[in-house]
């Protein structure tokens, strides 16, 4: 039996998205009110500022979707053939920086600027984005829910209304992505309240996790 792609398991966007959701948690809360992946919100809150006329706390929006931008831009290089004549595994390469940024974000003291901690997050978000689009034959988004709930919502209507049969997996598939993303963003309120800046290290966690599939599939494909 073929190993599919790690990056495309249903348990490794599992991983991804609850990360995407605890960020968005982590620097709405404690990095006043931006976030770092829902680049819809910070656009919105961005307009509302300006005309309002307060244009420090517009500036808090920006920096973090120009980082967003720069990391799509990064990812796409990444899947590039230049990128893959240099290294043997770029994605992996990418996972690690991830983690390494997460790390790092966590042992930023509260009293730095905040776009010290949502520009590299929103960098990192940027890069899942870009890179993890697919579970199977699915489409998805391991940043933000608002896609994954309309095809959830389609795919449920074509399911049990239709009755077309494999589209009820597909509604399990789904409603498992909007569940880790929602349950991410509730650990990560309950954690960044408790643990401050070092619940960083957690959703670092969750990409080590994702990072070892790759290496657990590797083996198994040796196997057969």
């Amino acid at each position: 039996m073929e190993v599919p792609k790690t990056s495309t398991t249903l348990r490794f966007a599992l991983l991804l998205t609850a990360a995407g959701g605890f960020l968005d948690a982590y620097t709405y809360i404690s990095r006043g009110g931006v976030f770092a992946n829902a680049q819809t919100g910070n656009v919105i809150l961005m307009a509302i500022d300006l005309s309002e006329r307060h244009f420090h706390a517009a500036r808090a929006h920006l920096w973090p979707i120009l980082a967003f931008i720069v990391g799509v831009a990064f990812a796409h290089l990444l899947k590039g053939e230049l990128a893959h004549s240099v290294f043997d595994h770029p994605i992996r390469i990418a996972m690690v920086a991830q983690i390494v940024v997460l790390v790092a974000v966590a042992f930023v003291p509260p009293h730095v600027p905040n776009a010290m901690v949502t520009v590299p997050i929103s960098f990192v978000a940027a890069m899942q984005f870009g890179l993890f689009r697919t579970i199977g034959s699915l489409s998805y988004i391991a940043v933000a829910t608002t896609g994954n709930l309309m095809r959830f919502t389609e795919s449920a209507y074509a399911g049990f209304i239709e009755k077309v049969p494999e589209s009820r997996q597909h509604t399990r598939v789904y409603a498992a992505i909007v569940s880790s993303f929602a349950g991410g963003a509730v650990v990560g309120a309950f954690a960044t309240r408790y643990f401050g800046g070092s619940a960083a290290w957690i959703p670092a966690a969750l990409l080590c996790g994702a990072l070892v599939l790759f290496y657990v599939d590797d083996r198994r494909r040796r196997r057969l």
